[in-house]
């Protein structure tokens, strides 16, 4: 994709940074907040869908509170994000509502795209919210989320977003102008990258070594572009304090960094499994099996299998392994664990032998797997 085929994007998810809603010292600054309110709403008026995903509530927290710092303790962490929370979106509104756009807050978990049923009514919600003509402010749920089943940045969150929804282009803003070989802020060496179509081993270094711009830095942006490009969705990495940055980005100018995916859009069933779903257990394959799947576009059968790993049941995740026990796939079980032990290396023709029973002739069907 070019930038100038940016323009066509109809559905928009935009992530706004820390450093582009606060001051130095977190305390929000109403005028970056209406800045970019501002941007979006001329979006909206080009017919554009926008959703926003935004970090900031634990910053403005450590202002409305008056902390000197960020705190490190978790419990104080999550109250502070609460009381942030609530300072954040009363600004967005005031924002927003001078260019006449109604708003909406949703707070989301990591475990809302683990869970299918989670995942398709955010999706639902969100497509509702569109349709009504609002712009949906979305954040992680900070005050209930624990290490365990945290997005760990906004980065992340808003790549999941963008594909849940099928976005046409994501959007990360930040307070650098892209991606460089070096932090621009350390090193005059740095030279920017305006365009990047495939995440090779020395981008993932320039992530590595490009310090922090916010809680993720570098490293997460790219593990956000990671999941937009194989969901076929274009992100740019671009100055949110640059004025009339959104414009410049969907006019087609050369501005920010541009990841443009080679491979086409996913489905909707297809992107959960592979990016949201954390897998219950492992299958293990032979080489014909692994053929099978990879080059031929089959479906997986019982007679290429030859173990699993931890305990599973029908309708789980699973991720499907080489005899390396290397992943190249993941899918939807048909099977337990259990059966799956007992019908391994045997033909379909004998599942109803061995388990009494034969709802299915595959352990995972094509239409329920996704090489990764």
């Amino acid at each position: 994709m070019n930038r100038k085929a940016i323009s066509k994007a109809k559905r928009i998810v935009i992530k706004i940074g820390t450093s582009n809603l606060t001051d130095k010292s977190y305390r929000l600054e109403p005028r970056k907040v209406e800045k970019l309110a501002k941007e979006i709403s001329e979006l909206k008026r080009q017919d554009k869908e926008v959703i926003v995903v935004t970090s900031g509530a634990i910053g403005a927290g450590i202002g409305k509170l008056d902390l000197k710092q960020r705190p490190r303790d978790v419990k104080v962490l999550q109250a502070t994000a609460a009381v942030g929370q609530s300072v954040l979106m009363s600004t967005y509104d005031r924002s927003f509502a001078r260019f006449g756009q109604t708003i909406a807050q949703v707070l989301l978990t990591y475990g809302d795209f683990v869970n299918r049923q989670r995942y398709l009514n955010i999706r639902n919600t969100l497509i509702t919210l569109l349709k009504s003509d609002v712009i949906p402010i979305i954040n992680e749920n900070d005050t209930v989320a624990v290490d365990e089943l945290k997005f760990g940045d906004n980065d992340t969150l808003s790549a999941l977003v963008a594909s849940n929804l099928g976005a046409d282009l994501l959007i990360l803003l930040s307070d650098i102008d892209g991606l460089f070989t070096y932090n621009p802020k350390r090193s005059a060496k740095a030279e920017f990258i305006p365009i990047v179509d495939e995440i090779t081993d020395e981008i993932e270094r320039i992530a590595e070594t490009g310090g922090k711009t916010s809680v993720g830095g570098m490293k997460t942006k790219i593990q956000a572009a990671k999941v937009t490009m194989k969901a076929g969705i274009p992100m740019v990495i671009a100055n949110g304090g640059k004025e009339n940055i959104l414009m410049q980005i969907i006019g087609g100018a050369p501005v920010g960094t541009l990841f443009s995916p080679k491979q086409e859009r996913m489905n909707d069933r297809e992107h959960w499994i592979l990016f949201s779903a954390s897998p219950k257990g492992k299958i293990k394959v032979d080489a014909g099996a692994k053929t099978a799947l990879v080059k031929q576009g089959g479906s997986l059968l019982p007679s290429g299998i030859v173990g699993v790993e931890n305990e599973f049941i029908c309708g789980d995740p699973v991720s499907i392994v080489d005899a390396k026990g290397l992943e190249f796939a993941r899918g939807i079980t048909n099977y337990s664990s259990s059966d799956i032990e007992k019908i391994k290396g045997a033909q379909s023709s004998a599942i109803e032998q061995l388990l009494g029973r034969k709802e299915y002739d595959a352990v995972v069907y094509r239409s329920n797997l996704v090489l990764v």
